[in-house]
């Protein structure tokens, strides 16, 4: 893994979310978890030669930052925001997160395939929220404080983790660094204003969700995409574009790659991204 500072680690490398934790003088702090079997098990094996783990914290709801916490069982209490917590590995319209989990085995962990779990097995204890809380909420842990700062936006139950003694963020999806940014069903508007947020807390480092480590300049490029696709699909809408036309026509595809291992849903990222935010402003309209 990458040592962001001393204490801070992550790794940007994997299929998934960016899977950090935090060495405190009490113990660990983990802050999402790979979606992959055997990196979720190497994480948790190298982030326990640094003490035992006290928390386990998800950013969002979302698999790839997620599924891992099923090998994290008995380290620690895991932490969610009520909306994380809710919509924990639930099937949506548009995605089955077991079966996406399931389907990077073959191709980006052949080795996870061993202690990959059946269905049955893994929705009997998924190994979510113990401790559960709307708004924010702060921990303490040894030497560090743990700023957990609702940053609802790209889901529901987002969350910003602040570690202030590291001048650390850990943004989850409200940051997708040098990478397509996946808007699904989320609400820009919100998403903008959780960047603001974010833009004011005193820090040196932000590590996004997706890509690499950056610093705050990456809260601007992020608000830029954001407004991109807003303002174009919000274009064809005003000239009365169907959304399937809106679909075939509105695509980003130039700006930046996919993330790692997903190479292959560049086209279902635009389709998803221009379908959602269609949805989202004809219903307005209609209201």
């Amino acid at each position: 893994m990458q040592n962001v500072t001393n204490n801070v680690y992550t790794d940007t490398t994997l299929r998934g979310c960016n899977p950090n934790f935090v060495v405190t003088s009490d113990g660990v702090v983990v802050v999402d978890t790979p979606q992959l079997p055997s990196k979720a098990v190497a994480m948790r094996n190298t982030a326990e030669e640094h003490g035992a783990i006290r928390y386990v914290i998800n950013t969002e709801h979302h698999v790839d930052h997620i599924f891992g916490n099923y090998y994290f069982k008995g380290a620690g209490s895991v932490v969610n925001h009520q909306g994380v917590f809710d919509n924990f590995m639930v099937a949506g319209p548009d995605l089955d997160p077991f079966a996406y989990a399931a389907e990077a085995i073959p191709t980006d962990d052949p080795e996870g395939e061993a202690i990959f779990p059946d269905r049955d097995e893994y929705y009997e204890d998924p190994n979510k929220g113990q401790i559960i809380f709307t708004g924010n909420l702060t921990l303490q842990v040894g030497n560090h404080t743990f700023e957990l700062i609702h940053t609802p936006g790209h889901t529901p139950g987002q969350l910003a983790v602040h570690v202030p003694e590291e001048r650390v963020v850990f943004t989850g999806d409200t940051v997708f660094n040098e990478c397509q940014t996946w808007l699904m069903a989320s609400d820009v508007d919100r998403w903008i204003e959780a960047l603001e947020v974010i833009g004011k807390l005193d820090i040196d480092s932000v590590v996004p969700g997706h890509g690499p480590v950056t610093t705050k300049t990456s809260l601007a490029t992020q608000r830029s995409v954001l407004l991109e696709w807003k303002t174009a699909v919000a274009v064809a809408v005003a000239k009365g574009w169907s959304r399937n036309e809106t679909v075939n026509r509105v695509n980003f595809a130039d700006r930046y790659p996919v993330d790692i291992g997903q190479g292959y849903m560049m086209d279902y990222i635009q389709t998803l991204n221009a379908g959602s935010l269609y949805d989202k402003l004809t219903a307005t309209n209609h209201n």
